[in-house]
């Protein structure tokens, strides 16, 4: 077991830990400012990654539906052992929101197309696609709604999702896909050139995020204690525990099997902290488990992936 975590940790997370630690260091020796760089992941390497995997990926009608219902299932599943566990533990609001979005959110994106890649090649991202789309709707608009509970807007929710051009790279590959489109080589060289840097960017915005997202000295109530420490519990065992089972009893094998079990044990989502901070959702809390379900994972998704072989 030794040898084999040790074996997984060089080979997966040893590539993965250099960009992130570059991008930490140059976070706290020369504080910059990430967003740009986000802006440049979001609308244009992101949606050139998710239209270039979609476009060739491997992946059958059926896993897509298999995908789309463990999504759906898991989502529903924890938040409501999330939302069983803010009232068995009396959790004000705004702590019960923050739960929530420790709970349901993953940073499958930045943190979870590379680490899939690396660990299960081209095979796990083309099944990694469709869930990483699922996920970027679910967090536009739920998450809205979970951060955000009487101040929701549907409307603003839904149109939320028009404004990531990952959907629309998704869409146009789909319809390419299905009208069998055969792109120019020199157009596609493009965009694999661009999806390329995808993984180096990401990991690099995280790393920055991660010393951005410090806990610091500030003060905690023991009701802000109780959310971290739930959430760690949520994100570091029940999630993956519960998603475990419901692929088990939904009868999903392989790599497909592999694959949503890690992106559904990722660290919190980083995104989580910018709607807790938006709609006061306990950001303080989020924050924290941000920053110790990340670096736990550094222990805990080796010793997964070797298990899974």
């Amino acid at each position: 077991m030794l040898q084999t975590f040790l074996t997984t940790v060089y080979q997966v997370f040893l590539p993965i830990s250099l960009p992130v630690i570059g991008g930490a260091l140059i976070k706290h020796f020369k504080p910059i400012d990430t967003k740009p760089i986000s802006t440049l992941s979001l609308y244009l390497l992101s949606p050139a990654l998710i239209f270039e995997t979609l476009i060739g990926a491997d992946i059958s009608y059926g896993e897509i539906t298999d995908t789309v219902l463990f999504t759906i299932l898991n989502m529903l599943l924890l938040w409501g052992i999330a939302v069983g566990i803010g009232k068995a533990w009396s959790l004000p609001a705004a702590e019960r929101s923050g739960l929530t979005l420790t709970a349901l959110f993953t940073n499958c994106v930045n943190y979870g197309l590379p680490l899939v890649l690396l660990a299960f090649g081209q095979a796990g991202l083309d099944k990694a696609s469709v869930y990483v789309i699922l996920q970027i709707i679910i967090v536009n608009t739920l998450g809205v709604y979970f951060a955000a509970r009487s101040q929701f807007s549907v409307k603003q929710a839904a149109l939320s999702i028009f404004k990531l051009p990952s959907i629309y790279a998704a869409v146009l590959a789909v319809i390419c896909r299905t009208a069998h489109v055969e792109l120019p080589q020199e157009l596609n060289q493009g965009i694999s050139m661009i999806s390329g840097a995808y993984s180096s960017v990401a990991l690099f915005i995280l790393g920055a995020q991660m010393v951005s997202v410090r806990s610091g000295k500030s003060a905690y109530t023991a009701a802000m204690n109780k959310a971290f420490y739930a959430g760690l519990a949520m994100r570091l065992v029940i999630s993956p525990v519960a998603s475990a089972l419901l692929l088990y009893l939904l009868g999903i094998q392989g790599v497909l099997f592999n694959v949503m079990l890690v992106l559904s044990s990722m660290p919190a989502a980083v995104n989580a902290v910018i709607l807790a901070e938006q709609f006061d959702a306990a950001p303080k809390v989020v924050t924290r488990c941000i920053l110790w379900t990340t670096l736990a994972s550094f222990v805990l998704l080796p010793l997964m992936i070797g298990w899974l072989g």
